[in-house]
């Protein structure tokens, strides 16, 4: 049985991030020219990782698979970031963002990380104002904040529904101004494909160019894997559909940890599936609950007569509606977190008050935001006696100031305007929980190979809350990276550049090119995407939000099953020298096919309830158990039990028998 070390510095939470900055080694500048350093992907954390390194002195080398950075998979969120900088006045601090971020969570991320997350939020927004970021402002011209799920403050920073885009420009044009100096080479159109280690320590990675097909070799003291989630492990999620695994999984396959694989967020605002030809979900803001009020009907009849076409949800009374958040937790609303409001939906859902033809969807609202605010701008404008209509019209003018582009977005895509009609929405996977292991200083299992931003485990537990995708991504780059690598690091100033003419490196690209050469040559009767989407049915139904024991031991049988049949039987057509999307999504979904069965076999393990996920058979025991905890065969291994007062924590850690300063965040590895 290995213990993995988490490092974490001894002392109060508040103190343990400035203590452990100020005794760390650090390499001198002059030295810093001498280090390279790899960073895959190129997101807001592989982004500004890249930006801070290179500014620092190091040589970086960025690789991303789209073509260009502008393009990673950031861009697409919508609603905001969260900083601790209390400018609502409204009660926030350091420690509100901490405490929120680690109950959203279920109580199951590390204690320490999340705590300097909060503390460095604030400093984000500095950087990125510093940068040109159009943050929304009030009247006065200071930053404006609103309300995110799980929360009862106002923190989070945004830029209409474009934030991750905004950010991500930022992050851009900082790397922009190293490219531009010859600190960064920039790799576009360029996929890992595995990680070299040599001695023990990650000196480097394997290539594709994805446009000639050339393999490649590329050195470096240390390597940074910054290639977000493996929420595509679902074929239909909010993911663009090039956001994969591979990265994550290459490393994981050579000795890196994989914690807490099957803890996956289930967003709950995305516009409802409409049939099986569809390739992705989209994602509507959680924002949007700031404003919007979530509800089906009370009667069946009037379910039933709006899934006919017989009855407009705006003919239903305000009597009639259930407004089941606001009715069910009250404190929060409609604002409450994220896995609490997936599962709510789909438990109204469930009991049959679906209200579009599949039964699956659920209104968003803004009539009564609307008629709010448009009482108030009539007020300001010293009409005391509006028309409705004037008050719609005015009303409207503050929604779309607000939210215009998401609404515009949910109009093109559904043709139906959400100013006049209810939204529909429906949960949907989303952001996964789950990652690489990774020590405090961001380090794999794998000497001198980092994960930061999504592609690790370390901040968000169970469920991450909403617009701290951003914040950590951003944290993890521009201010805790460069100081915990730097401490690596100061170990090779005199180690010179590592060669890639090494049996390592020989061997690891001769692997790389036999799966290639596999695919290419294997002429099967099936599709990469029939594979991926038979995968995607077997993981949402059996693996998703709700899950059983019967359920899950199934799941595991035919993920193997379709594993073995798409190593004899698919299909890639097109050469392996030569620009082919298709090889490249056949090597990630044989990976996914991979991690299917990891991230099963870890909800199996786990006999609880928690995040967005619903174990059926589950037993809630009273509070910390004793005992051996579970073990997994020796295919994978991964972290699935924690330690609570030296002992392993076998079942459900209710919320109320937890103390914050009780919590030892000791893991535990089982082979």
């Amino acid at each position: 049985m290995a213990i993995l070390d988490s490092k974490v510095p001894k002392g109060p939470l508040k103190d343990k991030w400035t203590t452990y900055k100020d005794k760390i080694d650090l390499v001198n500048p002059a030295n810093k020219r001498l280090i390279d350093v790899i960073v895959v992907g190129t997101g807001l954390a592989g982004g500004s990782a890249s930006a801070t390194l290179a500014e620092l002195g190091y040589n970086v080398k960025a690789f991303a698979y789209q073509d260009s950075p502008r393009r990673a998979h950031s861009i697409a969120a919508q609603g905001g970031i969260n900083a601790a900088k209390n400018y609502q006045g409204d009660g926030d601090s350091t420690y509100r963002l901490f405490y929120d971020t680690v109950k959203g969570g279920d109580y199951r991320s590390r204690e320490a990380n999340v705590y300097r997350l909060a503390e460095v939020s604030a400093n984000i927004i500095d950087q990125c104002v510093a940068q040109g970021v159009p943050f929304a402002r009030d009247y006065g011209g200071l930053l404006d904040n609103r309300s995110f799920g799980g929360v009862l403050v106002s923190r989070t920073f945004y830029a209409k529904g474009q934030t991750g885009q905004q950010l991500l420009l930022g992050a851009y044009s900082a790397m922009n101004r190293q490219i531009a100096r010859g600190k960064i080479e920039m790799f576009n159109r360029h996929e890992m494909l595995d990680v070299v280690i040599v001695d023990g320590k990650a000196r480097g990675i394997i290539a594709r160019n994805m446009v000639t097909g050339e393999i490649e070799r590329h050195s470096a003291h240390a390597v940074v894997i910054a290639s977000g989630g493996y929420g595509n492990v679902y074929f239909l999620s909010t993911n663009a559909m090039g956001s994969n695994a591979t990265a994550a999984w290459k490393i994981h396959k050579k000795g890196a940890f994989f914690a807490n694989p099957c803890f996956t967020q289930i967003h709950p605002t995305c516009i409802p599936r409409s049939g099986d030809y569809q390739s992705k979900l989209t994602l509507m803001s959680e924002s949007l609950r700031n404003d919007g009020r979530i509800w089906v009907p009370k009667k069946m009849e009037d379910v039933l007569a709006i899934r006919e076409g017989k009855l407009k949800p705006t003919e239903i009374a305000e009597e009639d509606r259930d407004y089941y958040l606001e009715r069910r937790y009250p404190a929060f609303g409609n604002l409450v977190p994220r896995d609490v409001a997936s599962r709510a939906a789909k438990e109204r859902c469930d009991a049959g008050f679906g209200v579009n033809a599949t039964g699956e969807a659920v209104y968003l609202d803004f009539k009564s935001a609307i008629e709010r605010y448009g009482k108030e701008q009539c007020k300001l404008k010293g009409n005391d006696n509006p028309t409705h209509t004037e008050i719609l019209a005015e009303g409207e003018k503050v929604v779309e100031n607000k939210y215009g582009n998401l609404f515009q977005m949910y109009e093109k895509i559904v043709d139906q305007n959400p100013y006049k009609t209810p939204m529909m929405i429906y949960p949907a996977v989303h952001y996964t929980m789950g990652g690489i292991w990774v020590d405090y200083n961001l380090m794999t299992t794998i000497e001198g190979c980092y994960a930061i931003g999504e592609a690790n485990f370390s901040d968000h537990g169970a469920n991450r809350l909403g617009a701290s995708a951003l914040m950590q991504g951003l944290s993890d780059g521009y201010f805790v990276l460069p100081y915990t690598i730097g401490d690596y690091l100061s170990n090779d100033i005199r180690t010179g550049k590592i060669s890639t003419e090494t049996p390592e490196f020989e061997e690891a690209e001769k692997a790389v090119k036999e799966r290639i050469d596999f695919f290419v040559n294997n002429k099967g009767s099936h599709s990469v995407d029939y594979y991926h989407k038979k995968l995607g049915n077997i993981m949402w139904n059996k693996c998703g939000m709700s899950r059983n024991e019967k359920g899950l031991k199934e799941a595991i049988a035919e993920i193997k099953a379709l594993r073995d049949d798409f190593w004899k039987n698919v299909t890639v057509p097109g050469g392996a020298n030569e620009m082919n999307p298709e090889l490249e999504k056949a090597g990630r979904v044989a990976d996914f096919l991979e991690l299917g069965e990891l991230f099963a076999r870890d909800a199996l393990d786990r006999s609880e309830s928690c995040g967005g996920h619903f174990r059926e058979e589950s037993v809630e025991l009273d509070g910390p158990q004793k005992g051996e905890a579970k073990r997994d065969d020796a295919n994978f291994t991964y972290v699935s039990a924690w330690e609570y007062k030296g002992e392993p924590a076998d079942a459900v850690l209710h919320k109320e028998d937890l103390e914050f300063n009780d919590i030892e965040l000791k893991q535990r590895s089982y082979k």
